[in-house]
């Protein structure tokens, strides 16, 4: 059946009586349900009281999606049995890829929010009515789609009223936006809620292991569980602000749970774009995907016989020829059933060294390791656990601290990126393979570093210039930041120098300014004209009170931090009065 478009405004009765007779027949045929109860289908199309997103926009902006729903199951259905190949009903089928992504998401969402319970038949249901799995599976070895989909400009006619807020980065538009992607993400959105699913640094919307990642982690916002069927129903309705799309969804949702199965990327037609949105060229079979096309006529099948033909009646007036036998044909080779590999038996560490980053900054590389079968041969599609372990506070870039992830065709897993904590000290990241016949771990060398800073600057307002033997008045203040932000836990030294100019050299004063350390000495015994200090968690050094001696002359403040920050100041210190 050719697909069909929802929206969400300016709806006629019609669609609403369609959707209304749809779940009466989905009842009629015992279709199970997502939760303990379904509601029934209402006239109106508004969300459900509390629904997220009644406020703010919708995560697809309420664009259109894809209304056709899946087969109804029971008596009184009866397909052409070259329909449902043996793998499955053809309705079920899902690309590689984007079965791989929704699956991935399952899997990290149920590390990183094991209470959400997120299934991936849901996120294939969205998956299925937003872009009919990224128009058939049409993707990139990446996962990205080669061209962007797109929905129907937001500018309220026909749809939601939604100004540019990306600056046409993401849509194009620089009036508009617009939902971009399989999971049809509007920008604005995508920038609260975008991942990175497939690990390569970026949260591109069009890539379907980012979008699916996304998904999921907004349908688990709020803290919900979607093993409740009121989480259930707000996630959703809180992706697209309607009931029809509620149930259109569900019953995918159900259809999926039942059954479904992975086909060749690209080998379903893909469906025209809701809203009039034409996407890229695509080669589309005429007709209801999986229905099979007009079968020739029977070679040497004989014409029926009837009266003979009139001369001039346009017939031939030549007698029938007898049926010709067809040559006999070699029936096409059988295509065995898939075996399944070999289990991942073993890890091997792809890294070089220890991993390595400042307090509070993002390492550099990220924990690589690679599963292998018998025979060092790659496992592909073996599952990873990342887990950080340590007292410094490191973390993935997500603030969780494990990570599940499959590998690839070259049996390569590689976690998220790692955020360093603000305790330098060592780490260790645990990678144990998931499902091994034996349990397989390795543990993965990491240290978090002294902070840095690269720049210094001075925030108070205190004069320079004090008599010998008195006390200068206020206390010097400083702010270390690194890439223009505040940085903490930074290592900084104040030294007192001679002279004003850096040829005088950089070694310590023997007179003039000092400080005094705490104690309860004896003063005399506490001046020093070196100090070690640290920046707060705002970044701030508020230095100690600084003293004179009898000396006067011109003398210099150097302050310098780890990471390289420099800054000099000039004291002054006049003769007694």
């Amino acid at each position: 059946m050719a697909a069909l478009f929802g929206r969400r405004m300016r709806r006629g009765a019609a669609s609403t009586a369609v959707a209304a007779a749809a779940m009466a027949a989905l009842s009629a045929s015992g279709a199970p349900s997502a939760g303990n109860e379904r509601p029934a289908a209402a006239a109106s199309d508004r969300p459900a009281a509390g629904a997220p997103g009644s406020e703010d926009p919708s995560v697809s902006g309420d664009s259109p999606y894809y209304t056709e729903l899946p087969p109804l199951k029971g008596p009184g259905r009866n397909d052409p049995p070259d329909e449902t190949p043996a793998t499955g009903s053809a309705e079920s089928g899902i690309p590689a890829t984007v079965l791989d992504a929704y699956r991935k998401a399952e899997a990290s969402l149920a590390a990183s929010n094991p209470r959400c319970r997120v299934p991936w038949e849901l996120l294939a249901a969205i998956g299925k009515v937003e872009s009919g799995h990224a128009r058939g599976g049409r993707l990139d070895s990446n996962g990205t789609t080669p061209s962007p989909i797109l929905g129907p400009v937001l500018n309220g006619v026909g749809f939601a009223n939604i100004s540019d807020t990306d600056g046409g980065a993401y849509d194009g538009d620089t009036l508009h936006d617009r939902a971009v992607g399989p999971m049809q993400f509007i920008p604005q959105t995508w920038e609260s809620w975008g991942r990175d699913g497939n690990g390569d640094g970026r949260r591109d919307p069009n890539n379907i292991y980012d979008a699916a990642l996304a998904a999921g982690s907004y349908l688990c916002a709020h803290d919900r569980d979607l093993t409740v069927e009121r989480d259930l129903h707000q996630a959703i309705l809180g992706y697209n602000r309607s009931q029809e799309y509620l149930r259109t969804v569900l019953r995918w949702y159900d259809h999926y749970r039942e059954g479904a199965h992975e086909v060749p990327d690209g080998s379903q037609p893909s469906p025209p774009a809701p809203g009039g949105n034409t996407p890229s060229p695509d080669p589309v079979r005429p007709g209801r995907p999986g229905t099979p096309s007009p079968s020739p006529t029977t070679p040497g099948k004989p014409d029926k016989p009837g009266k003979p033909t009139e001369p001039g009646d346009g017939g031939s007036s030549k007698p029938t020829p007898p049926p010709t036998t067809p040559p006999p044909t070699t029936p096409p080779p059988t295509t065995p059933p898939p075996t399944t590999p070999a289990p991942a038996t073993g890890l091997v560490d792809l890294g070089e060294g220890t991993l390595s980053a400042p307090a509070g900054e993002r390492f550099a590389d990220r924990p690589a390791v690679r599963a292998e079968r018998a025979g060092q041969k790659p496992a592909a599609k073996a599952k990873v656990s990342f887990t950080v372990a340590g007292k410094t506070g490191t973390t993935f870039e997500d603030g969780t601290t494990t990570a599940v992830v499959t590998t690839g065709s070259d049996g390569v897993a590689k976690a998220p990126a790692l955020l360093a904590g603000g305790t330098p000290g060592a780490l260790t990241v645990k990678a144990t393979l998931l499902d091994a016949p034996e349990p397989v771990s390795l543990a993965l060398r990491g240290e978090v570093t002294a902070a840095r800073a690269d720049k210094l600057v001075r925030t108070d307002e205190t004069e320079l210039t004090c008599e010998a033997g008195a006390t200068f008045e206020g206390r010097i203040a400083l702010t270390a930041t690194r890439g223009g932000q505040a940085a903490p836990g930074v290592a900084a030294t104040a030294t007192v120098l001679t002279g004003a100019d850096p040829a005088d050299g950089e070694k310590a004063a023997g007179e003039g300014p000092y400080f005094l350390t705490p104690g309860e000495e004896p003063a005399e015994e506490r001046r020093t004209r070196e100090l070690a200090l640290t920046t707060d968690d705002k970044g701030r050094l508020v230095l100690p009170e600084l003293h004179t001696d009898d000396t006067a002359g011109t003398f210099r403040l150097r302050v310098e931090t780890t990471g390289g920050a420099v800054l000099v100041l000039e004291l002054t210190v006049t003769e007694a009065g």
